[in-house]
């Protein structure tokens, strides 16, 4: 009788590790590519490089993502330049209250996955990078499913793990103008 108990117990405990194992697998694997999208050539005067972005490329496949890596206290992210200002190279209106934002405020722009289905928009988020911090309103979604038309200026879409921010959040950084594009970050939402 004991044996028995024994080997139920030991086998209970198995099955907790294979079920523990398998959830952290799934968390691991959560944020895969869901798809490809078919590059357009802009047309003549479209793509607005205001601040180096890239232009889509006919024919070009580009990888799209309806999620972004998990959100912790301190999530890894390339910080990108945006304008969020009319005909600055954002497009259009931003999507969480429908206005342009000037560039001298501290605004940004996630991936998809990060914006999470407007949840949250107009909250701010910690960046950090440079040796510094700034706290910015999150106002619009960089999108990584969608791109190469009109709404999305003819640029590609986002990778999965962006926070495309206003010149002013690159400011409070302490980047030197020169080195404005593209850096590691980590932020956080705010409390």
């Amino acid at each position: 009788m004991n044996l028995i108990k024994g080997f139920s117990t030991v086998f209970l405990f198995i099955c907790f590790v294979l079920i523990i194992t398998d959830c952290f697998a799934v968390e691991a694997d959560t944020c895969k590519p869901s798809g490809k999208l078919k590059g357009k050539k802009p047309p003549p005067g479209k793509c607005n490089q205001e601040n180096d972005s890239d232009c889509c490329i006919e024919g070009k496949f580009y990888t799209t993502y309806k999620c972004s890596p998990p959100v912790s206290s301190h999530t890894k992210a390339k910080l990108t330049i945006n304008s969020f200002e009319p005909g600055g190279d954002g497009g259009g209106r931003s999507e969480c209250d429908n206005h342009y934002h000037s560039d001298d405020d501290p605004v940004v722009a996630l991936s998809t996955g990060w914006f999470n289905h407007k949840k949250r928009c107009l909250k701010y988020i910690n960046i950090h990078g440079n040796g510094k911090s700034v706290k910015a309103k999150v106002v619009d979604e960089c999108d990584s499913m969608m791109g190469c038309d009109s709404v999305h200026d003819y640029q590609p879409p986002c990778p999965n793990n962006i926070v495309d921010a206003s010149k002013a959040v690159w400011k409070a950084l302490g980047v030197p103008k020169d080195d404005w594009g593209e850096m590691n970050i980590y932020w956080s939402d705010t409390d």
